[in-house]
């Protein structure tokens, strides 16, 4: 007889591929609890980035992204979701309670989804253009579809604009002395599995050859993709309609289908938040899309050139410090 239910080392399993997710300075700010009544995603205040994410807007970010990531890991484990988003209005950490049908078998769609999971990863060098574009805009605009999200790309032409909009939303940063000593202990080369990883960091050199782009400390001083002499990515918006906590969590949801996307293409990906982290740029950002709706995050996206050394994946908490069995 078929289970009707998944055991507790298929959701172990899962939620450990899906806690592959990005979150911002990979703070991971989310747990989940596995009990009779299904599995249930929670918001992790204890790790909200303060100074960077004053609103709590980028952990719902976060864990929308987790969500839909643990919902690609379930199918291809044979099971089918069926998502309740914030399901008690008395607990707003709450964000979602997951139940499980069984399927026959996962697609091949779906078993390339979850292979992307692996090999997606934060790409902070310079891209050269994405491959095939106009077919993976229309695939993008497709995968946001669902979650009522807007998607918009960045034209050619007001590229320089929002690239100093970028660099003056650095510069007040430079001087916010809690943004910047958050920043740095995130990214300390001391790090534990909690932080940034090192190998992720760009030297100042290349920083340079991206116009837009949070300004990290430098990593060591290499010189990767020289061939490519600026960065030619395209880059998306992800707006809503409001800024509600549902709206916010569904567009992190959007993030997450949207770099499986580009994976699944061959597409590298750097999503970047510090254009939406302050009102001043946050409205340029919409300016520029022409849309109404309110931008969450950007994204860039394009073709990472070869370079023969493989990228380590950056480490994540043991899954027994996020996962608890009721």
């Amino acid at each position: 007889m078929a289970a009707t239910e998944p055991g507790s080392d298929v959701v172990r399993a899962a939620v450990t591929l899906a806690c592959r997710a990005p979150s911002l300075h990979n703070s991971q700010p989310w747990r989940w609890v596995a009990d009779e009544t299904g599995l249930h995603l929670y918001a992790d205040p204890a790790r909200v980035i303060h100074a960077t994410d004053h609103a709590g807007r980028e952990l719902m970010l976060s864990c929308g992204a987790v969500l839909d990531h643990l919902r690609v890991a379930m199918a291809v484990a044979g099971w089918d979701s069926s998502t309740e988003r914030f399901p008690d209005p008395l607990n707003p950490d709450h964000v979602a309670t997951l139940q499980f049908q069984p399927i026959a078998a996962a697609s091949d769609e779906q078993y390339r989804r979850a292979a992307a999971i692996t090999r997606r990863y934060t790409d902070r060098l310079p891209f050269e253009p994405p491959a095939h574009w106009s077919a993976l805009q229309s695939a993008l605009g497709r995968a946001v579809f669902e979650y009522d999200v807007l998607l918009d790309v960045i034209a050619d032409e007001d590229r320089p604009a929002l690239a100093e909009a970028s660099r003056l939303t650095e510069t007040l940063r430079r001087y916010d002395t809690s943004y910047v000593d958050e920043l740095r202990w995130w990214t300390s080369p001391f790090a534990s599995d909690e932080r940034l990883a090192q190998h992720l960091l760009v030297s100042s050199t290349e920083a340079a050859r991206v116009d837009v782009a949070r300004r990290f400390p430098p990593g060591s001083e290499t010189q990767q993709r020289v061939d490519v002499g600026h960065d030619q990515s395209k880059i998306v918006v992800l707006s809503t309609r409001d800024d509600t906590r549902l709206d916010v969590l569904r567009c992190g949801e959007a993030l997450s289908a949207v770099l499986l996307e580009c994976a699944m293409a061959g597409m590298a990906t750097c999503t970047l938040t510090h254009m939406t982290e302050l009102a001043q740029s946050r409205k340029i950002v919409a300016q520029l899309t022409g849309t109404p709706g309110l931008p969450q995050l950007l994204i860039r996206v394009g073709r990472s050139a070869a370079t023969g050394r493989r990228i380590p994946h950056t480490a994540r908490r043991p899954v027994t410090e996020v996962l608890e069995f009721g």
